[in-house]
C-alpha cells in the first residue's frame, strides 16, 4: 500500500483528529492494535491536556497525538514508521478508487480500473517473455533474457494470484 496510512489526510490522522473535535479516543482506537490502546490513550490524555495551554501548544499536542497514533498504528501492520507524511500526497489512481467503493458500496469502477490494469500488465509481461523465448536458442545471453522475462511473469501471475485470495485485512 502506498504511504497512505501515515499522511495527514489519511485514515489514520483523520480519525485521530475526529477523536480529538469529540475528545473520544474510542474514535481512533479501532485503527490501532490492542497491544497498542495503552499508549494511544496516554497520549490522548496529555494531548488533551496541553491543547488548552493556547494555539501554539494545541498544535504541537495535535501533532505528537497523530504522530503516535501513525506509529502505532504502523507497528500492528508490521510496517516501518518514517514519520508523518504532508497531506496530498499522490497514492496513485486504485486508493481514490477503493475508497470511493467503501463510501458508496459499488467496487465496479475499482474493479474495471484493476481488470484493465491486470489485462495490460499481463500481456506486456507475456509478450515480452515470448519476444525472447523466440532468441533463446541463439546463447547463454539470451536464453538468460528469455528465462528472466518467462520466470518474472509466472512469479508476478502467482503473486497477483496470492494477493487475491489472501486473507482479509491489511
Amino acid at each position: 500500500m502506498p504511504p497512505h496510512c501515515d499522511t495527514l489526510d489519511g485514515p489514520v490522522v483523520v480519525a485521530a483528529r475526529q477523536a480529538l473535535e469529540v475528545d473520544d479516543v474510542d474514535v481512533v482506537l479501532p485503527f490501532v492494535p490492542v497491544d497498542g490502546e495503552d499508549e494511544v490513550c496516554a497520549a490522548f490524555d496529555l494531548t488533551r491536556k496541553a491543547r488548552i495551554q493556547g494555539s501554539e501548544a494545541r498544535q504541537v499536542a495535535d501533532l505528537y497525538f497523530f504522530d503516535t497514533v501513525v506509529r502505532v498504528h504502523r507497528r500492528g501492520e508490521g510496517a516501518p514508521y518514517t514519520g508523518l507524511k504532508p497531506a496530498g500526497l499522490d497514492v496513485g489512481p486504485v486508493i481514490p478508487l477503493a475508497e470511493a467503493a467503501v463510501a458508496t458500496g459499488d467496487a465496479e469502477p475499482l474493479i474495471a480500473f484493476l481488470q484493465q490494469a491486470v489485462r495490460d500488465a499481463a500481456q506486456q509481461r507475456l509478450a515480452d517473455a515470448r519476444t525472447f523465448a523466440g532468441e533463446a536458442g541463439t546463447g547463454v545471453p539470451a536464453a538468460r533474457a528469455y528465462t528472466s522475462a518467462m520466470l518474472g511473469f509466472l512469479v508476478w501471475s502467482h503473486r497477483l494470484w496470492r494477493a487475491t485470495a489472501q486473507q482479509r485485512g491489511h
